[in-house]
């Protein structure tokens, strides 16, 4: 387990669990971007330090409950099986541009499901009516451009930790820091 930042006392941090992207695939996702959104405008890229795979979004929670959460995580990482995503389709929702990632095997899919299960028995996350896409968000927006970019070739994506990350919102958008990483696998 890695630690890089810290939350206590009476906060109610707003949190989310994801899988780290590896380095690789971050550079090759920020060369893309720059590529295909340099001159849309009404855009935010997402910056590469808010890159990853949204596993589970807890939002606001008492500080209290951080040890559980990433007890819940850590048990379910254990078990985890390294994944293998590839980029399959660029789609957008109303508020934001994704990458969406075929799963291989089935192992982020496993993974998730696992931890959505923990979570669901700390009463912590409430899943979510549709299944979980595994997906990179890589753009922000108030109105949908409809935008139809080809996808980046990525190769073989293959994160090798999963993180809960304390998500603080600023006027110029969310930043994302990492509260503690686990390795998947045992």
């Amino acid at each position: 387990m890695t630690s890089a930042a810290s939350v206590g006392g009476h906060e109610r941090p707003r949190l989310f669990a994801a899988l780290l992207l590896p380095d690789e695939t971050i550079r090759g996702l920020v060369r893309w971007q720059r590529e295909t959104f340099e001159d849309v405008s009404d855009v935010r890229v997402v910056p590469p330090a808010n890159l990853h795979i949204t596993l589970a979004f807890l939002g606001h929670r008492p500080a209290g409950d951080l040890g559980a959460i990433l007890a819940a995580l850590s048990a379910a990482a254990v078990r985890a099986r390294r994944p293998a995503l590839s980029v399959t389709r660029y789609r957008e929702t109303r508020s934001v541009g994704m990458l969406a990632l075929e799963d291989d095997g089935g192992s982020a899919t496993a993974f998730a499901e696992d931890l959505h299960r923990r979570l669901e028995e700390l009463e912590v996350y409430e899943r979510e009516r549709r299944r979980w896409l595994a997906h990179v968000t890589v753009l922000r927006f108030r109105r949908p451009p409809q935008l139809a970019p080809t996808v980046p070739d990525l190769g073989r994506i293959s994160p090798s930790e999963a993180a809960v990350y304390h998500s603080v919102l600023r006027h110029t958008g969310a930043q994302y820091e990492v509260l503690e990483s686990v390795p998947l696998g045992s």
